[in-house]
């Protein structure tokens, strides 16, 4: 039984893996995934699909549903785990108003890795296009922001496992399979 497991955030820019390796994590621990691509609003989608970086006032409301989903979690959990790009700070301190011991899992690799994934896959509405825009956006976590950073080589089985050590690290209790 997992004890004091905070909500997680699976953060980092397009084609980094936060969907895989969220959903492999949320298996590994028992915990609800959900993709923050899902809680997009149809406008969002459709300006990310012509190509348009979204901005800040687009954003907003789409952070404000995963906050709230990371609040109160579906089906009576104690807690989840979301996919969401939180590029900025600004974006990451909105959803930490919502739930304050929320921890951010940052996938990051190099431009080239992520772009040579983005290239091998087809995406609902990211366009590679998008990809520069979100590497430029991104701000790093400072050392006051709870997060595990994660290299993205590897396999995603090997990255979990990595998140999994560095929630213990911090002091969450997990069964080891």
């Amino acid at each position: 039984m997992i004890t004091n497991l905070p909500p997680l955030v699976v953060m980092g820019v397009s084609g980094c893996g936060k969907s895989t390796v969220g959903a492999l994590l949320g298996e590994r621990l028992g915990v609800p995934f959900f993709d923050g691509d899902d809680f997009h609003p149809a406008a969002n989608k459709a300006k990310m699909a012509s190509g348009t970086p979204l901005n800040d006032e687009d954003r907003a409301p789409w952070l404000a549903e995963i906050g709230a989903a990371l609040a109160t979690p579906a089906d009576g959990e104690a807690t989840c785990i979301i996919a969401c790009s939180a590029l900025k700070r600004s974006y990451r301190d909105l959803l930490r108003s919502f739930v304050p011991d929320l921890v951010f899992i940052h996938l990051a690799g190099e431009a080239a890795t992520i772009s040579g994934r983005i290239s091998g896959r087809a995406h609902e509405y990211m366009p590679s296009s998008l990809l520069a825009s979100q590497l430029a956006t991104l701000e790093p976590l400072g050392a006051d922001e709870a997060h595990i950073p994660v290299d993205i080589l590897g396999d995603p089985a090997s990255l979990v496992e990595g998140i999994v050590s560095g929630l213990e690290l911090r002091g969450v209790e997990l069964n080891r399979v």
